[in-house]
């Protein structure tokens, strides 16, 4: 493999907060960014060279962005198939269509970690309101029902209670997550979420950032902490999971390991992503290197960076909310106060209208402990 060294051009599937924040990271390092996004005024497009707008079904203009660059990632796993193939008849795809293929359908990738011997809790794949009433009694009724493709942030979810269980509540899961192809999953004996981040270069060098603390509101990540406070043995079970997926994918980028620890310490992988992940934001303050210039080293076949842990460190992500009053008129949140806070450092998105649930921004800290980071954020975002 030969590196795609700074002065080229990458090209990026997105241009949210995550597709911003690689295209800074890549701009640091001398890259020119080009994105492909529905939304011509995108997080990413006040800091890149160009925008093509377009959706993530026109193959057409997927072929036009990778004919312009030299090497294309993504921050959205929305891309269709027809996309992926158009893009690397002219430039490398990294990471690749087999592997997203497996990614952006839940129940794919439920039977495929299932299949690969990486642990994961009782699923049933699911395509019909039949299917779904059946694999809630056999799950004992205790269960999350998620659409198989698409919904994130809480969206095409339903959870579904012993206590509830009706032909009527079934069906209303079943609207819930739009009357389509889901994967249904047992409740487990939670303790609580981690995440991993692993990184794979196209010349097989593999990285893993330590695991990240979760903590989560209606599905939404609300803080984050590195690293997780889990015993040191689980961690190295975290991350030895992480590289095995890397190789076992042939991963060329990044992917972070949603996994639950269970109450009798077990891990079990909850969800995939093959892109930077809300719950690694914190990493170009915790780590060496930071999980946007990792991904950019990745996907350009550069050597990976360092990610040992400088100091503990913490987010707290900023919805739509933070800019709202109760009555739903849009207020300017007090981020003088929030700042006052030692440690502590805002990140916003610019995007231009707030909404319920919708991710703004972030704030992050460090700390002496990821104890004393979390405070911080949380004491931070308190004042706004």
């Amino acid at each position: 493999m030969s590196a795609i060294l700074p002065g080229k051009t990458v090209g990026i599937f997105g241009g949210g907060q995550l597709g911003r924040m690689m295209a800074m990271a890549a701009r640091s390092f001398g890259y020119k960014i080009h994105v492909l996004d529905p939304d011509p005024a995108c997080p990413a497009a006040y800091v890149v060279d160009k925008v093509i707008e377009a959706s993530w079904r026109d193959d057409w203009e997927a072929g036009n962005l990778a004919r312009g660059c030299d090497v294309v990632t993504l921050e959205i796993e929305q891309i269709s198939p027809e996309s992926m193939a158009m893009a690397s008849r002219f430039a490398p795809v990294r990471p690749g269509a087999q592997m997203l293929a497996i990614i952006q359908d839940k129940i794919e990738q439920k039977t495929w970690l299932q299949k690969m011997g990486f642990p994961v809790g009782p699923f049933r794949g699911v395509r019909s309101l039949e299917e779904l009433s059946s694999a809630v009694m056999e799950l004992g009724g205790d269960c999350f029902i998620k659409s198989a493709r698409g919904g994130y942030d809480g969206r095409g979810q339903a959870r579904m209670y012993p206590e509830e269980v009706s032909d009527g509540s079934i069906r209303d899961a079943w609207l819930a997550v739009g009357e389509t192809d889901c994967v249904v999953e047992k409740a487990v004996d939670l303790e609580q979420e981690i995440s991993v981040m692993v990184s794979r270069s196209p010349s097989g060098e593999v990285k893993v950032f330590p695991a990240a603390g979760n903590v989560h509101e209606n599905q939404i990540l609300v803080w984050s902490v590195i690293p997780a406070p889990i015993p040191h043995e689980l961690d190295r079970q975290a991350r030895q999971i992480g590289e095995a997926l890397a190789d076992t994918f042939q991963l060329e980028g990044l992917l972070a390991v949603e996994m639950f620890v269970t109450k009798d310490g077990k891990l079990l992988i909850n969800e995939l992503a093959p892109r930077p992940h809300n719950s690694y934001h914190q990493s170009e303050r915790a780590c060496v290197t930071g999980q946007f210039e990792q991904a950019i080293r990745a996907v350009c076949d550069l050597p990976l960076g360092d990610v040992s842990l400088v100091e503990p460190a913490a987010i707290v992500n900023l919805l739509g909310e933070v800019w709202l009053d109760e009555q739903g008129n849009e207020r300017q949140p007090h981020f003088d106060a929030a700042l006052a806070v030692p440690g502590v450092r805002l990140h916003l998105y610019e995007k231009l209208k707030p909404r319920r649930g919708r991710k703004m921004g972030h704030l992050s800290a460090v700390g002496a402990t990821g104890d004393e980071a979390i405070a911080r954020v949380r004491e931070a975002k308190s004042r706004l």
